[in-house]
């Protein structure tokens, strides 16, 4: 029997303290403090027998850096986000609100791979999975189904079974018998987490966890957690809306710009391969107050519409609302439309929204703004056929965007006749089918459209 050893772990950063104390000295939080019972580990079962090569260090000229190869999915935009695929060793942690669709879009995953795969659930039973499976329409005669909980006894399945990728539904709900603490704590999230590491280090099996999220959308358990695997995936939307947005927070593997737009249907996610065309509502008639935006996520041009309305303050202090849009930077927009361009809009109520439930951080999506915020103030449609990408300055400047060609080739592609962009964007070769409206002030905008 190990020496018992008792610690103060802080359920709110993981920061360990040899005793308890009111406040946390690493994040500040009071009556965070909570005792637990760490035993020496013994040996994992799975790696009894496994035989530890010593590394030596080798010289940088000397190191092969052909490329690793990648396990394909049948999930395109998952695969995208990935940087192209599941990386063999890697782990992965995907984490979302409740009832977004991770164990859905997992499921799917392991439903399709035409390798073996094991689905460890520690929230679902077996006859639960398997419903959910048969009303996606997969046979799924590679996939292995476990509802298990304990490490120890994942990893003698993990023997029998032999997987080509492992998932884990969820973190939390495993523990080890090694640590005396309860499922979730600060020490069995990250005991049970370094031998999924060591596991998959030691076997080249990428592994993926999903993590649930606390009340300010953070990853629940300790920071470490974040630190220790490869990749972070956060899976986004509202439940309210059907689109969900799958984003890299962190990827040692390729770029963390990458998104993946997928739809939940009955059947369950869908992916959605023109993103494009759904986030652009249809009108029988041009209304006012709506301008579509050329925006870029990674490298993925994406053509969003901007919804707004300007309306006279009912209760006297005017409303400043924003959806899928900054209100800092709204704000900063109605100052230079004030300022700059002489439009008196302190009195008025404005509403911005992004459609789709998306939530964009691309300054190209200014012009847009300003563009549906006049349409709305003067109640004059804009020409449907109009889209904007440029970055409004605090003088009232249009300055240019980046990746401006890869915006204009989507706007041509789907149609649009003339784009509004900033005069000093640099392009290379000139369009056939698309008129280019160049500016460099916001007046001269306004000229153009009214």
């Amino acid at each position: 029997m190990a020496k018992v050893k008792k610690a103060f772990f802080c359920q709110n950063c993981g920061a360990q303290h040899t005793q308890w104390q009111g406040q946390c000295h690493a994040c500040k939080e009071w009556n965070t403090l909570v005792e637990e019972i760490i035993e020496k580990e013994a040996p994992k079962e799975w790696a009894k027998e496994a035989v530890k090569e010593i590394t030596s260090p080798i010289r940088m000229d000397s190191i092969n850096v052909a490329e690793v190869p990648r396990i394909k999915t049948q999930d395109e935009e998952l695969n995208r986000v990935l940087g192209g695929g599941l990386v063999p060793g890697s782990v992965i942690l995907l984490g979302g609100e409740p009832g977004i669709g991770k164990s859905t879009l997992l499921l799917q995953v392991s439903l399709s791979l035409k390798t073996p795969v094991l689905y460890v659930s520690g929230e679902e039973s077996q006859q639960q999975i398997k419903l959910r499976a048969d009303r996606m329409g997969l046979d799924g005669k590679n996939c292995f189904v476990l509802s298990q909980t304990e490490t120890q006894k994942i990893f003698q399945q993990i023997q029998k079974v032999n997987p080509e990728l492992l998932i884990i539904d969820s973190i939390q709900t495993l523990h080890s018998n090694y640590i005396e603490s309860g499922a979730g704590s600060v020490s069995q999230i990250r005991a049970t987490a370094g031998e999924l590491i060591q596991f998959a280090k030691s076997t080249n099996t990428p592994v993926i966890l999903v993590g649930h999220i606390t009340k300010d959308g953070n990853i629940a358990g300790p920071k470490i957690l974040e630190h220790m695997v490869d990749t972070v995936l956060q899976f986004e939307g509202d439940r309210n809306h059907i689109y969900r947005i799958l984003r890299a927070q962190k990827n040692r593997f390729g770029a963390t710009s990458e998104i993946g737009i997928y739809e939940m249907i009955s059947q369950g996610l869908r992916q959605v391969t023109n993103p494009s065309e759904v986030l652009i509502s249809e009108k029988e008639e041009a209304l006012s107050g709506h301008a579509i935006a050329a925006t870029v996520e990674g490298i993925r041009p994406l053509m969003i519409e901007v919804q707004a309305l300007v309306s006279t303050a009912v209760y006297g202090t005017p409303q400043r609302s924003s959806t899928g849009f900054n209100a800092k930077r709204l704000n900063m927009l109605l100052a230079v439309l004030e300022k700059r361009a002489g439009f008196t809009l302190g009195s008025k109520d404005v509403f911005i929204n992004i459609t789709g439930g998306m939530n964009i951080e691309d300054p190209a999506l200014d012009l847009a703004v300003i563009a549906a915020l006049l349409s709305s103030y003067h109640d004059i449609p804009i020409a449907q056929n109009t889209c904007f990408a440029a970055e409004i300055g605090l003088s009232g400047e249009i300055r240019p965007v980046s990746k401006a060609e890869i915006r204009i080739q989507e706007a041509e592609k789907l149609g649009f006749d003339s784009i509004a962009i900033s005069k000093f964007s640099k392009l290379g070769a000139q369009p056939k089918q698309i008129k280019i409206q160049a500016f460099s002030k916001v007046e001269n905008l306004v000229e153009f459209l009214f």
